[in-house]
């Protein structure tokens, strides 16, 4: 066993006793179907603090020739699937992590050959009878390799673009691309390559790194296709660990949950959920592995139309954004849907495939989305919108009726188009976005269905002390007819199992005095 060639397992050992170890095993009945085949190349790219690393890791373990991994399998979902043993410790494993290379290397521009060194080094090693020149490039090496004895290669490259998110040297990157060409896109080579696994934050990048990765299959935060369940927790990992830590899931799933990749909706933030389970609270862990000023930077381009965007997702909403056009690149940023669509890769935002849209995937993210503008001139009216908000809030709570008619009064007025001021829609949206400060203290469930009708507005608390509410909705009729609705469809039957207080909440708009009016009641447990 060797660093780079054929590792061994004693990383999955590490992750093994940890205490929370959630089995992801079941990728490798995933690559087990592509290893040997035309789609054996693949780029596999999600945020920082995802898990790529310790995935590459069970993946090295898995195929790594030169140690046993029965034991650490044995007990895992990957040991009951028929594939299981035809290529346990089977490959020979080359796998480096380029980040880590990149800091090692003492020159920097020397980064293939400092690579190129390490690895031929533990071949020689390994492989005694087949002789190596001091020139040789990896690429050449496995050649031999294969042509003297038969055996493949798994190749495993953690953090592959790296170089990309460092903006290195013209040379420097060139020189890695001429690698990744003489690895990928050699003829000869392939069929000693039986698997391929890339990982990263960003997929390929498509003007630069393209025509040299054009082979690989890409699976990321926008489309991860089969491989969705093994992105981040899903919820059912999620509700398990809950339990087990007596946490509670539905505030879990509002601090971290929020992910909809393909047929799996709920996928949630690892990073944050073991740290919530193992310190017994909830907060902000993922974003602080990384300054907000990475957020900021992208949120202050200026392209048109973006700061409305951003106020509607700080607000609960989602945009329209299109994911095909960006580069995958730090620099080429062209329009919003470029900053939309790398902030979805960093995990920022979430995207929603079946309507093309954005979105801030939960409490944690949307934390860091208001530190990142609240002190930025440009994004002072979403400030205000924050400010306001969070005010509205207040007057409900302590039912001062006449602050919230005049707040939504305001709000209806600098949310919505003059030409839709009176459409029911429109004024709907307003009031919703209006409210969007309860997301960080409420489960908001909008148009909730009950026996009789819909509940326009349902706000259930997650935080002690403050009151659930039933909002209803009225055009031209009165608060008063509203606060009737709710108690004669006995839409309060929703919360038959809360206990706490409950506020009724009636809001009429008046399209002639373009005026709102608004009255509570409450309902005591």
């Amino acid at each position: 066993m060797g660093i780079y060639l054929n590792p061994g397992n004693a990383l999955l050992q590490r992750a093994r006793k940890s205490e929370i170890f959630i089995d992801k095993s079941m990728m490798i009945a995933e690559l087990n179907k592509l290893v040997d085949t035309e789609n054996n190349f693949l780029c596999v790219s999600r945020p920082r603090r995802f898990g790529k690393s310790m995935m590459g890791n069970m993946i090295s373990s898995y195929y790594s020739k030169g140690c046993d991994s029965r034991e650490l399998f044995k007990d895992l979902k990957i040991a009951q699937d028929k594939s299981y043993e035809t290529y346990l410790n089977k490959l020979n494993v080359v796998k480096f992590d380029l980040n880590a290379m990149f800091r090692l290397a003492g020159d920097e521009e020397n980064l293939v050959g400092f690579i190129t060194e390490l690895v031929l080094d533990e071949f020689r090693q390994t492989f005694q009878t087949v002789k190596f020149k001091d020139n040789d490039s990896l690429a050449l090496a496995i050649m031999k390799v294969y042509a003297a004895t038969g055996e493949t290669f798994a190749i495993i490259i953690d953090e592959y673009d790296v170089l990309v998110r460092e903006q290195v040297s013209p040379k420097l990157f060139q020189s890695y691309l001429s690698f990744l060409n003489g690895l990928f896109k050699n003829a000869d080579l392939s069929p000693a390559i039986s698997l391929a696994y890339l990982t990263g934050i960003l997929p390929v990048i498509r003007d630069k790194i393209q025509s040299k990765l054009n082979l690989f299959d890409e699976y990321s935060m926008t489309d991860a296709s089969q491989l969705a369940e093994f992105v981040g927790f899903t919820a059912e990992e999620t509700k398990a660990l809950c339990e087990l830590y007596g946490m509670d899931y539905e505030e879990c799933r509002r601090w971290y949950d929020g992910y909809d990749l393909n047929d799996i909706h709920e996928i949630f933030n690892p990073k944050s959920v073991v740290s919530a389970m193992m310190k017994h609270s909830f907060g902000s862990y993922w974003t602080q592995t990384g300054s907000y000023e990475a957020l900021k930077l992208y949120i202050l381009m200026n392209f048109n139309g973006m700061k409305d965007d951003v106020v509607r997702m700080i607000g609960g909403g989602k945009v329209d954004v299109n994911v095909y056009k960006y580069l995958n690149t730090m620099t080429d940023f062209h329009s919003k849907d470029d900053v939309f669509t790398y902030l979805i890769h960093l995990g920022y935002l979430a995207y929603d495939r079946e309507t093309r849209q954005c979105y801030i995937p939960n409490s944690e993210i949307r934390e860091q989305w208001i530190f990142s503008v609240e002190n930025e001139q440009d994004y002072q009216p979403v400030i205000k919108l924050v400010n306001d908000s969070k005010a509205l809030l207040e007057a409900t709570i302590n039912k001062d009726e006449e602050a919230v008619a005049a707040a939504l009064t305001e709000a209806h007025l600098r949310t919505t188009n003059p030409l839709t001021y009176n459409n029911e829609a429109s004024f709907q949206s307003a009031i919703g976005l209006a409210y969007f400060y309860a997301n960080l203290k409420y489960t908001v469930i909008k148009e909730l269905p009950t026996g009789k009708g819909y509940a326009d507005l349902v706000l259930i608390p997650y935080v002690p002390n403050i009151p659930a509410m039933i909002i209803e909705l009225k055009n031209n009729k009165s608060a008063e007819s509203a606060i009737n609705q709710i108690k004669e469809k006995k839409y309060d039957d929703l919360l038959e199992h809360y206990r706490g207080d409950l506020l009724f909440v009636g809001i009429n708009y008046d399209e002639k005095t373009k005026e709102h009016q608004c009255r509570i009641e409450e309902l005591v447990s």
